[in-house]
């Protein structure tokens, strides 16, 4: 796919897309969350970008909405339906959705609809969607306990490329290598020069492992599970109570998790958190064991009285010797018992195995001191042991770990991305069930609209009065004020919106053409200036030469002007109208004036008042055709001449025959 024919993608996104593994799959699923993470890319940037894609599919222009109001009246549904997803992605992913006049993107979005409707929301799935979202890419990650080798120019600089998480060194022999082993835990060879040579730590001679980069460097696979820990699990738990089918083991994905700490560590191994604790631990063990070897030698001092001979002293001053020949002579025992108690406790402190207790034992010395002091080269010593063992055990529980979900990545993957999608077909059943919605049917002549109720009116949608309403060609639809005209007219384009969005639509059946085009033109709020009106002049003027199959809805063209004035133009516009294939309602006051300017029958439907009472209307919401409504001044005249007596009314009512 040419990136750069997608409308709104320059080189500059084209390049950003071009990093990602799998953007022409994406490109065609309206898969939002894979299209933000290219670079520079925001959810909203990538719901734009999947929306043009589809319509490239289509051969779609998507000039379907014409108006404003029609825009507005998109917005306001979209929002209906994104406001019963959970998790941000879906949010973004209905934005891809759309009214189209393309018959192979409507049918496309209604078999996903369909799908959709069977679906049954439960609060336990939406409970487990709210920690799912998309997967992140891991942050670069940096060993530093281990490296690569080589003597090699052209091979340091392809594992420089390969393998960037590792340090690379460049050894002249085998002196030098051995030099490394003492500054890393694991040191990999790449040349066959090395095999057979021994050498001091653990060095591995492995001319292939360039080849198999996650063997060297199992944190690569692991962190990207690390960095996905939480939305991984939660989309396990989304599959597990949703029932639904997965490409992995669940089970065995949760158990895999739970030894990968948040850092791309393991854990779950005694032996690795002994390891680690003792590392942890080592400095506080140590001063420990020499308080508990200078107290237990105090307390000895304190129990026992020293005599010295004079000839004994003035021997010993002779000599230059001091306390220690002192302790030595007279508290040897009691020395080495301190020295031994100090051993124990630091060798038990941190739970030392056989050949670390043996380095440990060196740290307090056999000549006796006071106070007792550990050997810190000894202590060194033991510290890097110990962290040697603790690097290659991580290294060898990683490895196998990473062996072990390093397959299973792409799996993971689909498991989030199903989840997520979930979510999306979760919004659009909810939106089905909470207005009661039906799939409409494209084969119709114009629009006819079933107890239709529009869930963007102010009142709970349970008190929304249905509404019938049908139209094939052109009609005016006339009615009292506030009787609901202008709200019959939003539900038509609400009806008509949803069903080319793929939808379903708020009613008990629909049936419509597909129309090319949607002209909403709403109420004009005063009488235009001359400019104005010239130039909404032109605008009805370049609709009435435009293709057939369009929808014109228009809510009281009459403000525009005077109203002598207005009904002639409403009158002409209709005629042009009338002459092409186009399905129209226009609402009016002025519908008797009109049909008598008008040089054919026009249909005049109206939305009809039962009466007052106390004062409020009773009005009958679903118009009725081929009739002109009654206005709410003439209501109010007949209801005042029912009770008239001098026959002013009833002379008034006749005016209006």
């Amino acid at each position: 796919m040419d990136l750069e024919a997608v409308p709104g993608v320059g080189a500059k996104t084209a390049d950003a897309l071009a990093e990602l593994d799998d953007a022409e799959r994406a490109l065609e699923t309206g898969d939002v969350a894979t299209l933000a993470r290219a670079p520079g890319i925001t959810e909203g940037r990538a719901a734009a970008i999947a929306r043009g894609a589809i319509r490239i599919r289509h051969d779609d222009d998507g000039g379907f909405l014409a108006t404003d109001r029609a825009r507005e009246l998109y917005r306001d549904a979209l929002s209906l339906v994104k406001a019963r997803a959970v998790t941000t992605y879906a949010k973004k992913r209905l934005e891809t959705l759309y009214p189209s006049s393309a018959a192979s993107r409507i049918e496309e979005v209604q078999a996903f609809t369909r799908a959709s409707m069977e679906r049954t929301p439960t609060a336990d799935v939406r409970a487990a969607l709210a920690d799912v979202e998309p997967l992140s890419a891991p942050q670069g990650v940096r060993v530093t306990d281990r490296c690569l080798a080589t003597t090699d120019a052209e091979r340091y600089a392809k594992a420089r490329e390969v393998i960037p998480e590792l340090p690379v060194e460049v050894v002249e022999d085998t002196r030098e290598l051995a030099e490394l082993a003492r500054g890393y835990s694991t040191v990999v060879a790449l040349d066959e020069a090395f095999a057979g040579v021994t050498i001091d730590g653990d060095v591995r001679v492995e001319p292939g492992a360039l080849e198999t980069p996650a063997e060297l460097v199992p944190e690569r696979p692991l962190a990207f599970f690390a960095a996905n820990r939480d939305t991984l699990l939660a989309a396990a738990e989304v599959h597990r109570v949703a029932g639904m089918d997965a490409l992995l083991d669940i089970d065995g994905l949760e158990s895999a998790l739970a030894r990968v700490t948040a850092d791309g560590g393991v854990t779950g191994d005694d032996e690795l958190a002994r390891l680690t604790d003792a590392i942890a631990d080592l400095d506080a063990a140590v001063s420990m064991a020499e308080n508990v070897a200078n107290d237990r030698l105090r307390e000895a001092i304190r129990e026992r009285d020293v005599t010295i001979e004079g000839s004994d002293l003035l021997s010993l001053v002779e000599r230059g010797a001091g306390v220690d020949s002192l302790l030595s002579r007279e508290l040897g025992d009691e020395y080495d018992a301190a020295v031994e108690a100090a051993r124990e406790h630091l060798v038990e402190t941190l739970a030392l195995d056989a050949g670390e207790t043996e380095l440990a034992r060196q740290a307090f010395p056999e000549d006796p001191t006071f106070p007792v002091e550990h050997d810190e080269s000894v202590i060194s010593r033991l510290r890097e042991q110990l962290e040697a063992e603790k690097s290659r055990r991580a290294a060898r529980h990683k490895r196998e770990l990473a062996r072990e979900l390093a397959d299973e990545r792409e799996a993971a993957e689909e498991l989030v991305r199903a989840a997520l999608e979930l979510d999306v077909e979760l919004a659009v059943a909810r939106f089905a069930s909470d207005f009661e919605c039906v799939m409409p049917d494209f084969d119709g002549d114009g629009f006819d609209i079933a107890a239709g109720r529009s869930p963007l009116l102010d009142v709970e949608f349970a008190a929304v009065e249905p509404v019938d309403y049908g139209v094939s060609g052109v009609a005016l639809l006339s009615g009292v004020n506030s009787g609901g005209k202008t709200s019959t007219l939003d539900l038509v384009a609400l009806v008509v919106i949803l069903a080319h969005m793929g939808l379903p639509v708020p009613a008990d059946s629909v049936r419509l053409r597909r129309f090319e085009e949607l002209h909403y033109h709403g109420k004009t709020q005063g009488t235009l200036d001359a400019g104005a009106f010239e130039s909404t002049l032109r605008e009805f003027a370049a609709l009435a030469d435009g293709q057939a199959g369009r929808l014109v809805l228009v809510d009281e063209l009459e403000s525009i002007t005077e109203p002598g004035a207005s009904a002639k133009i409403i009158a002409g516009i209709l005629e042009e109208l009338g002459e092409r294939d186009v399905t129209g309602v226009f609402v009016s006051h002025l519908a008797d004036e009109i049909r008598d300017v008008a040089r054919y029958d026009v249909a005049v439907d109206g939305i009809e008042a039962k009466g007052l009472v106390d004062g409020e209307l009773v009005v009958e919401r679903s118009p009725v055709k081929d009739h002109l409504a009654r206005s709410t001044p003439e209501l109010i005249v007949e209801k005042l001449a029912d009770g008239g007596e001098n026959g002013f009314y009833d002379r008034l009512l006749a005016k209006f025959e």
